[in-house]
C-alpha cells in the first residue's frame, strides 16, 4: 500500500490513528478534514497533520454544499429519527466520506481510513459511501483490528503514544463527554452521559453546550422570526430588528437560524436512541437552526400541500430518517424517496412567522400565493362561495360507515347465535 487517505479531525483518536497507519503500514499519509462547521476547532490543524507525519493536509470548506446539497433537502423531506434526532452527525458523514474518495482517486492513493469505532454507526456511514461511490477503494477502520485494540486499549495508551512519537495533542486520560460538532448541529456522547438518569440540562452541566443558552437564561422577552420559502427552500429571513427580507443561500440561512435559536435556547435534544449496530446509545444534541427551519417548514406545508400529497410522504418520513441514519443517503433507495419529495415541495411557498421564546418555537402566523386554504369554504359562518354544501356530508358519511355497520351485524348475529346454543 503507498498512499492512504485518513479522515483527520486534530483530536487524540485520528492523530494515533494516523501516525499508527504510517508505521504500520509504511504508506504515505494524506490527512483531510472537511469544514463542514465546526469553527475554531480547525485552528492550527494542518500544522498538527503535517507534524504527526501526513505529507499533505487537505481542508476543504464544505459548508455551502453541506448546507445546498445535504441539510436542505433533508428538512424538505420532514426528516427527524424516532421522532427527536435532527439527525445532524448523519448527515455529514456521507457528505466528508464523498468529498475523501474524490480526494483519494485525485492523489492516487490506494485505501482510505477513518476513525470509527466498531461499536458505532459511523463507521458504516463512511463505509457505505465508499461503497457506493468508489467499490475499488480499500477502507482502513484501526479500531476493528485486534491488533489496534489490543495496543490501545484504553486512552492512557493513547496518550502514552503520542507523547512517545512526539504527536501534539490536548487531551486528559479522562473526558466528562466527546463532542462532535458541524453546521447542524453539536453531538455530545459517553463519558458521563452513558448513565441515561443523569440529567444533562441540570446547573452543573451547562458549561458543555456550545450553540444555545439554557432556556432558563434565556430572554425574557419572545423574538419573532419570518421565513420566506421557495418550493421548499428558505431563501430569506426577517427579525424584528429588519427593515425587509435578507436574502440568503443555504449557508447564510443556518448560520443566521443558529445564531437567533441559540440566543432562545431552541433546539435541545437529550434522548436514548437505536443504533444501527443494535444497541441503544445516549445522545444529547444542539440544533437550533435545524429546529426552526423544521418547524417553519412544516408550517408553511400544510397551508400549501394537497392532503394525499402530504399523508403518502408523512408516511415516508421513518424510512427516510432512517436511510439516512444508517447511512445509505447514496443508496438508490433514498435518491428515489427524494425525487418524491422534490415533487412534493413544488407549491411550497410562501412565508412563515415564528416566535422564539424560552426553548419554543411557536407559529406566529403563515401565509401564501398558493394557499390551498380557503377561509370561505373553512368557515363556520355562511358560505358565499357555495363551495360546500354540508347537505352532502349526510351520503359521505353513511358510505364510510357502510362496513362498520357490516361488521357491527356479523358480530351481533355471531353473538346471539352463541347466545342460543
Amino acid at each position: 500500500m503507498k498512499k492512504i487517505v485518513v479522515a483527520y479531525s486534530g483530536g487524540l483518536d485520528t492523530s494515533v490513528i494516523l501516525t499508527w497507519l504510517k508505521e504500520t503500514y509504511g504508506a504515505e499519509m494524506v490527512a483531510f478534514c472537511a469544514d463542514i462547521g465546526q469553527e475554531e476547532e480547525l485552528d492550527g490543524l494542518e500544522e498538527k497533520a503535517l507534524h504527526t507525519g501526513a505529507s499533505r493536509c487537505v481542508i476543504d470548506d464544505l459548508q455551502a454544499e453541506f448546507a445546498r446539497d445535504f441539510i436542505f433537502p433533508m428538512i424538505q423531506a420532514g426528516a427527524i429519527y424516532e421522532g427527536q434526532y435532527f439527525l445532524g452527525t448523519s448527515i455529514a458523514r456521507p457528505l466528508i466520506a464523498k468529498r475523501m474518495v474524490e480526494i483519494a482517486r485525485a492523489e492516487g492513493a490506494d485505501a482510505v481510513a477513518h476513525g470509527a469505532t466498531g461499536k458505532g454507526n459511523d463507521q458504516v456511514r463512511f463505509e457505505l459511501t465508499v461503497a457506493a461511490l468508489a467499490p475499488e477503494l480499500e477502507v482502513i477502520a484501526p479500531w476493528r483490528q485486534e491488533r489496534y485494540r489490543a495496543q490501545f486499549p484504553g486512552r492512557a495508551e493513547m496518550i502514552a503514544y503520542a507523547e512517545a512519537h512526539g504527536v501534539p495533542v490536548a487531551a486528559s486520560a479522562k473526558k466528562p463527554y466527546s463532542m462532535d460538532r458541524n453546521l447542524l448541529h453539536i453531538s455530545f456522547e459517553s463519558g458521563v452521559l452513558e448513565d441515561p438518569w443523569l440529567d444533562a440540562s441540570a446547573p452543573e452541566h451547562r458549561g458543555m453546550y456550545k450553540l444555545s443558552v439554557a432556556p432558563e437564561e434565556a430572554p425574557d422577552q419572545p423574538e419573532y422570526v419570518q421565513l420566506r420559502f421557495e418550493r421548499g427552500i428558505c431563501v430569506g429571513l426577517k427579525t424584528d430588528a429588519d427593515a425587509d427580507y435578507a436574502t440568503l443561500d443555504p449557508l447564510g440561512v443556518m448560520l443566521a437560524l443558529n445564531q437567533l435559536g441559540g440566543r432562545h435556547g431552541v433546539g435541545r435534544v437529550d434522548m436514548v436512541e437505536n443504533r444501527f449496530v443494535g444497541m441503544k446509545s445516549r445522545g444529547v444534541y444542539e440544533t437550533p437552526g435545524g429546529a426552526i427551519l423544521q418547524f417553519a417548514h412544516r408550517q408553511m406545508e400544510s397551508l400549501t400541500m394537497d392532503r394525499e400529497v402530504m399523508h403518502l410522504r408523512d408516511a415516508l418520513i421513518p424510512q427516510y430518517a432512517t436511510l439516512v441514519y444508517n447511512g445509505f443517503w447514496f443508496a438508490p433507495e433514498r435518491e428515489a424517496l427524494q425525487a418524491l419529495v422534490t415533487e412534493s415541495q413544488k407549491n411550497v411557498t410562501g412565508e412563515v412567522r415564528v416566535k422564539l421564546y424560552k426553548g419554543n418555537v411557536i407559529a406566529a402566523g403563515r401565509r401564501s400565493p398558493v394557499s390551498l386554504y380557503n377561509p370561505h369554504i373553512a368557515t363556520m359562518e355562511a358560505d358565499p362561495t357555495q363551495a360546500y354544501n354540508q347537505d352532502d356530508a349526510s351520503g359521505f358519511i353513511a358510505l364510510n360507515a357502510l362496513r362498520l355497520k357490516v361488521a357491527a351485524r356479523v358480530r351481533q348475529e355471531a353473538a346471539a347465535a352463541a347466545a342460543g346454543s
